[in-house]
């Protein structure tokens, strides 16, 4: 006869797994909501580039047109489906229903960041190179370029990397220094209970910078960041946004969680978008 029982406790809340289950990016770039139809039309408007002229020797003022561009932003359908058995939720540790809804969010949320930094990378102008180091040097230059474009530095510039390069500017006394970086993630978080469970962001010469763990070239020695205005990238969604429905099959006994978005991305400025290749694997 054994002197021994020993029992094993099942924690019932579940812990999540290390996953991105928000979009980071969705607020950095000109979104629209499309009512009807597969296809979202942005209008980039402007000068042209005109300059000031003086009434001609006939008296009139000499007329122009606008520069008008339509950028179209094609959206297909994304969907993510997980389906259980009730069996399989009644024998399982946790929350399944809650596991499966909070896992389909976070795979379209994903899907939304994947698309805008998938077409941020056709961008053309470019720094840095392979093995290339990640200086404050490397963004001044992508920053001029973006200034030389008449690119207006105004509270809509987002400078998107990875780690390894936020881990050479948290060295760089000029991004160190409390003087120049407006939000700082080390002192603790705002008065927003919330915060815990916000991605870190700076802002630094004006600049929102985002710390993103799906960025091309990962860990690699040709890692990419991106320096881009709001207004150089479009992302269309249905007015719907993204939806999530839970249900039950009564005829086959199943629970089910969906989440699903009709989305598309097009660049639209191409001159608002700064390329950076570096070596990334130093830290990675």
């Amino acid at each position: 006869m054994a002197d021994t029982a020993y029992q094993t406790q099942y924690r019932q809340e579940f812990i999540a797994v290390f996953e991105q289950h928000q979009s980071l990016l969705r607020e950095t770039v000109t979104t629209e909501a499309v009512i009807k139809g597969n296809t979202a039309v942005f209008l980039v408007a402007g000068s042209g580039g005109a300059t000031a002229v003086t009434r001609g020797v006939n008296g009139l003022i000499p007329a122009r047109a606008d520069d008008l561009t339509q950028n179209s932003a094609t959206l297909s359908e994304w969907h993510d489906l997980v389906r259980k058995t009730s069996f399989n939720i009644f024998a399982s540790q946790g929350n399944q229903r809650a596991i499966m809804q909070q896992s389909t969010v976070g795979v379209i949320n994903r899907k939304i960041d994947s698309q805008i930094i998938t077409e941020l990378n056709t961008g053309t102008i470019t720094v840095g190179a392979a093995s290339a180091t990640p200086t404050v040097s490397l963004f001044q230059n992508a920053r001029v370029k973006l200034t030389n474009a008449s690119i207006p530095w105004d509270s809509n510039i987002t400078f998107l990397c990875g780690a390894s390069y936020l881990a050479f500017l948290e060295e760089s006394p000029e991004f160190a220094n409390a003087q120049y970086v407006d939000m700082k993630p080390y002192s603790g978080g705002d008065q927003n209970p919330s915060w815990r469970d916000r991605a870190m962001a700076y802002r630094w010469r004006n600049t929102l910078l985002i710390e993103h763990p799906a960025i091309p070239g990962k860990a690699t020695t040709s890692e990419k960041a991106f320096l881009y205005h709001k207004s150089a990238m479009g992302h269309a969604a249905n007015t719907a946004g993204l939806t999530s429905a839970v249900g039950y099959n009564e005829e086959q006994d199943y629970s089910y969680a969906r989440a699903s978005m009709d989305m598309g991305v097009k660049l639209l400025q191409n001159t608002g978008i700064v390329c950076f290749t570096y070596d990334g694997s130093i830290y990675g």
